[in-house]
């Protein structure tokens, strides 16, 4: 690690040196033009035109002198020095925004950064591909005083960018450096060095990042899309340049534009797994036409772990792997065997999203942010300082069955086993044409534990509880739908929902099992998820009771599972089975059903 640091600091030396023999002449302007692919927002580049830019739910005036404002978030300072905001002021058009960006530009090659950001390859590789993709926009105009100095500067950022390549942390962010890589590259073909230390190392990195069946090791809809859009720049670079693809590059793009298909909702928009948002849908779009020409939806994600279930016009989403290996985890969250549901184009079952401020950001990453279960008011993973986690579940469990239209899913992980030695057992159920969506909550443990399952909704779903105070009703896009719960207390209670940048208020269902408590809800109408699963009341898994109540076997078979339910419980019938030695099994089962038409 010392030598790859001295070494790379040597390189950066030399990068930043005027100029070097033998490393060509720089041209007067691109030789090859690279045009940026994505639209812009007028009214962001309006605010820019005035000297304001927002970002990650930031505003901040920026303009000569700011580059290096201390009171700038890290974040918003990296998006600042990257200059992708460019395309903000393109799409205004206007002359005082072409104005506005050379002046910016001018100023900040006038006043290069000193801080650590210059060792950080992504910033520079959005720099890079920032100033060559909007170069017509607002420097091919210039005199020649300015487009000279801008040149010599990207040969300068091109070099940094080699000598920093291969990048030191490999998460999608690296795809950017090696875009701005191959930005410098394909303007200036005579300095060959940057194309060739491009395709040394550019295998190397997607085989890093993309896993066999093309989900992004960082586990993420929106990271799998930002990679992907990194991607097709890179693709469209070489195609202007007519340089043959990689065939690592063209596989990730054909491996990775099916798993974006399949992890979005029928509105277009992403599932919000592992800090993402919903995005924007046309970007989406744009990004899948410019990725490949097939529209293939993925079917299987196992190397993934996310499972998709379509019946009928429903669609069920489920994380169903541990969070990203060390390295890759800065932003995931503890959602293991979290879900989403959708009905057509209307969301009806989510998970709260990611904020951009740093105190949502955390309190979001959390398990009580998802549609899960929640033991002892803890999460299944916990978060280091620095952003990673430092504890997760070692062993995640993945069964799937499916008979004549209908699917199972069998799902467990021992995520709480150190904390609270317990595991937590999730089975589901679709069918009905998708009009009928059951679970089964288990948990194992050396004590009777409190837990809580949460259910958040979109917020354009409307939810009450009906008269009794059993039965949770629905109002989704005109079309009622039913939850009931059998094992413990439900309620309604209020959430909140990030799907962009903003919050907005939403609701969630709450069923919350207390040991010793009594319950209140009645059997869960049509829940079938069979009667063999759960012990009677007083006894443990260990006991020869719980055997005869559990029978042999613990996973029953699709054909159990649709068996008729279990006896009604009375209503002095405990929510869990009282401890009495050994393991206990706490049992909760649920119903969400569409009741009209």
């Amino acid at each position: 690690m010392v030598l790859r640091r001295w070494s790379q600091d040597a390189r950066l030396s030399l990068a930043r040196l005027p100029s070097l023999a033998g490393l060509g002449r720089v041209p007067p302007a691109p030789v090859h033009a690279i045009r940026d692919l994505w639209p812009g927002d007028p009214a962001s580049g309006a605010r820019l035109v005035k000297g304001s830019l927002t970002h990650a739910g930031v505003t901040r005036r920026i303009g000569p002198g700011r580059w290096e404002d201390p009171s700038y978030p890290e974040r918003f300072r990296a998006y600042l020095h990257g200059f992708t905001w460019l395309r903000d002021l393109r799409a205004v058009g206007t002359d005082s925004a072409r104005l506005q960006a050379r002046a910016l530009v001018n100023d900040w090659l006038s006043h290069p950064p000193t801080d650590p950001m210059v060792r950080d390859c992504a910033v520079t590789g959005a720099r890079l591909a920032s100033w060559l993709g909007h170069y017509d926009f607002f420097a091919a105009s210039a005199d020649d005083a300015f487009r000279q100095r801008l040149m010599m500067r990207l040969l300068t950022e091109g070099r940094t960018l080699a000598a920093l390549v291969p990048p030191e942390s490999h998460d999608w962010r690296a795809l950017t450096a090696f875009k701005g890589l191959l930005a410098a590259a394909v303007a200036m073909p005579d300095h060959s060095g940057f194309l060739t230390r491009f395709m040394r190392y550019i295998d190397g990195e997607l085989a890093c990042q993309i896993l066999q069946d093309g989900c992004h090791i960082q586990r993420s809809p929106e990271i799998q899309f930002l990679a992907l859009r990194e991607l097709a720049e890179m693709r469209a670079m070489l195609q202007a340049a007519q340089i043959a693809l990689p065939d690592s590059l063209a596989l990730a793009l054909d491996r990775m534009s099916p798993v974006l298909r399949a992890l979005r909702h029928g509105d277009g928009g992403l599932a919000l797994f592992n800090g993402s948002h919903a995005g924007s849908v046309a970007m989406i779009e744009m990004v899948l036409s410019q990725a490949t020409r097939a529209r293939v939806v993925a079917t299987a994600m196992p190397d993934g772990g996310f499972i998709r279930l379509q019946v009928g016009r429903s669609l069920l989403l489920v994380d169903a792997a541990a969070p990203p290996p060390p390295g890759f985890d800065a932003e995931a969250h503890a959602g293991t065997l979290s879900f989403e549901f959708s009905v057509a184009r209307q969301r009806l079952i989510v998970n709260c999203g990611a904020g951009e401020l740093p105190e949502w950001r955390r309190a979001l990453r959390e398990s009580a942010a998802h549609s899960l279960l929640v033991l002892e008011d803890s999460s299944s993973s916990d978060f280091a300082p620095q952003g990673g986690i430092q504890r997760r579940p070692a062993h995640v469990t993945v069964e799937q069955f499916a008979q004549d239209g209908a699917h199972w899913l069998d799902l467990a992980h021992d995520g709480y086993h150190a904390p609270f030695g317990a595991s937590w057992r999730r089975r589901l159920y679709l069918g009905d044409g998708g009009e009928n969506l059951r679970g089964e909550e288990v948990v194992e443990g050396e004590r009777l534990q409190s837990f809580v399952l949460r259910f958040h909704l979109h917020p354009s779903v409307e939810a009450e509880l009906d008269a009794d105070a059993q039965v949770v009703v629905l109002d989704v896009g005109g079309w009622t739908w039913r939850f009931r719960a059998d094992g413990g207390t439900v309620a309604v209670e209020e959430s909140v929902y990030f799907s962009g940048t903003a919050p907005e208020r939403t609701r969630q269902i709450v069923v919350r099992v207390r040991p010793g408590a009594k319950a209140e809800d009645g059997p869960v109408e049509g829940a079938q998820m069979g009667p063999e699963t759960e012990p009677a009341a007083g006894t443990t898994e260990d006991s020869p009771e719980a055997e005869s109540a559990a029978g042999p076997e613990a996973s029953a078979s699709p054909e159990q599972m649709v068996a008729e339910a279990p006896a009604p419980s009375t209503p002095e019938a405990p929510a869990a089975p009282a401890e009495a030695g050994g393991r206990t099994r706490q049992v909760v089962r649920w119903a969400l059903m569409r009741t009209d038409g």
